[in-house]
């Protein structure tokens, strides 16, 4: 390959947005566009031009023209915008998506940007084409970046090539979306691509298993003539081809003489100590994920959580191998925030069964476990309404009364246990996705409903509104709806300061203890959490 032919594209606030929902300051962004000018990129992929409305992002998640008329762009760089294919064929018809294109941009010499990057799935493909040719019709360059290559076969490869020759798109590009790919694998994903389509071709490699670089050489090698990087890698999931990375290789490859300083200097001031807060960057758990083909977004969004447990991820892993992990959706990655925002009625109201009673919740905590025999003969001679939190299973099942669950992580992940229990299960049945309710029909089960809002307990018939998806937190809703007289607890022995489950512990029990109704809580095993004690064999 001539030194001309090859084109960088660098797409760290695209890519690298996904950390902080891109939100870049503009004097970072005008920083960063004189450093990518002196080291020779191409093109700069700004972020993305998005339609999505529904929380806060940043500039770059909409990179409109009266933003980048606001940027020092070096005249030397072109500009690139990337849009979801999702996101273009919303609408049921050519001519409703064809009136969204006319919103999103207007013709090209009335713009910065040159270059139009649409993500497509190999099923959008069809509806993707003659829209993309619609934005070519405007005078941008356009490029279809097909995700999820690694699940593609060698027949799909040539029906998207014959798409894309019919609706004269300028690039085709390629995606590793989960960073899955060897060296073998990117070599006969080329030849392909090269043995049906003569123009340009690009590749957007993931470092889940730290093979970005090399298989970005590997596409080089053989014929692709486009490839992205990022900043320090900066990227979803475990990131992408380092940028400062590519330039030193290629400058040993074609002579490309460019100016480090400037890159040495921006990534030590301003993209190390985004690093060390965001902590992008290849794992275990991404090449975990990397092997088993399971979209970057999982990891990163427990990770970035930093409240799951090395088994809870690890657990995660295993099911999503094996329950639609390769085929990421947005109704799984919803599932996995976990968040039940609106009010969530019920149908099972605990009224029925703890009325005039005493209730003990029976945490994970090893004290369950180390006094056992106390807690079986206090709930033998007290009689007790039992709840036990997720599978716990430390004590006599014939002394639990039932289970409760709601966190959708653990239910994805313990769902088969959960079978194999002789409780009733109480969830927030009705307000799960279909992903997971498919796993829970032939369960016994309670619905009790449940609202996620901050700093609020609030107890109603059937439901309750909880601050957080805790168990402890839906079980305290449970108890106190109701009308628990008195609630004990054991097993919430408690996590080390540092650790950030022990803030939001702390936060679940200090809240409850500020309320002015609700019933009793003591914990009857050892516990590190402010609240009132007692001793199960005083008892």
């Amino acid at each position: 390959m001539k030194k001309n032919e090859l084109k960088v594209l660098d797409c760290t606030l695209r890519d690298g947005g996904y950390y902080n929902n891109w939100n870049f300051s503009i004097q970072l962004i005008n920083k960063y566009l004189k450093v990518m000018s002196d080291i020779k990129v191409d093109y700069v992929e700004i972020g993305f031009r998005s339609m999505e409305k529904k929380e806060f992002r940043g500039p770059c998640a909409y990179t409109t023209d009266q933003f980048l008329n606001n940027l020092k762009i070096p005249k030397n760089l072109k500009i690139a915008v990337m849009i979801n294919g999702a996101e273009l064929i919303k609408e049921n018809s050519l001519s409703k998506n064809i009136k969204l294109i006319n919103n999103l941009f207007t013709k090209s010499k009335f713009s910065k940007v040159k270059l139009i990057r649409i993500a497509s799935h190999y099923s959008e493909l069809t509806k993707v084409m003659p829209v993309a040719s619609r934005i070519k019709s405007l005078g941008y360059k356009v490029t279809i970046n097909l995700m999820q290559i690694s699940d593609r076969s060698e027949n799909e490869i040539k029906q998207f090539c014959d798409l894309a020759k019919k609706y004269d798109v300028d690039a085709i590009y390629f995606a590793d979306s989960t960073g899955s790919l060897n060296r073998e694998q990117t070599f006969e994903i080329v030849k392909n691509f090269k043995k049906n389509w003569k123009n340009d071709i690009g590749i957007h490699a993931h470092d889940n298993m730290d093979m970005a670089m090399e298989n970005a050489m590997i596409a080089l090698n053989n014929g692709v003539s486009w490839i992205d990087s990022t900043v320090l890698g900066m990227g979803r999931g475990p990131g992408n081809v380092k940028t400062e990375n590519l330039v030193l290789e290629l400058e040993k490859r074609f002579k490309r003489k460019v100016n480090y300083n400037s890159l040495i200097k921006l990534v030590e001031d301003d993209f190390i100590p985004m690093k060390n807060k965001y902590g992008w960057g290849s794992n275990v758990y991404y090449y975990l994920s990397g092997l088993y083909g399971i979209h970057p977004s999982f990891i990163q969004g427990m990770l970035s959580a930093k409240s799951f447990s090395s088994d809870e991820i690890l657990a995660v892993i295993d099911n999503l191998k094996t329950e639609g992990g390769k085929k990421f959706s947005n109704d799984l990655i919803d599932t996995y925030k976990q968040y039940f925002i609106g009010k969530g009625s019920g149908k099972y109201e605990p009224f029925r069964n703890i009325k005039n009673k005493d209730v003990l919740i029976l945490g994970s905590g090893p004290g369950v476990k180390e006094h056992k025999i106390a807690l079986e003969s206090f709930i033998k001679k007290y009689k007790p309404f039992v709840i036990a939190l997720n599978t716990q299973n430390s004590i006599n099942s014939k002394l639990i009364n039932t289970r409760a669950v709601c966190n959708t992580l653990r239910l994805l992940t313990d769902h088969k246990s959960f079978k194999y229990l002789p409780q009733k299960l109480i969830l927030p049945y009705q307000r799960l996705s279909n992903l997971i309710k498919d796993k829970f029909k032939k369960v016994k089960k309670l619905d009790f409903g449940v609202e996620v809002k901050n700093n609020t307990f609030q107890f109603m018939k059937s439901s309750a509104i909880i601050p957080n998806t805790l168990a402890i937190s839906y079980a305290l809703g449970i108890a106190n709806s109701g009308k628990a007289k008195k609630i004990y607890i054991a097993g919430f022995d408690g996590y080390e300061a540092e650790d950030p489950k022990r803030r939001e512990m702390d936060e679940v029990f200090s809240l409850y203890q500020s309320l002015k109704k609700k019933s009793e809580l003591t914990s009857i095993t050892p516990t590190k959490y402010k609240i009132k004690s007692t001793s199960v064999y005083a008892l």
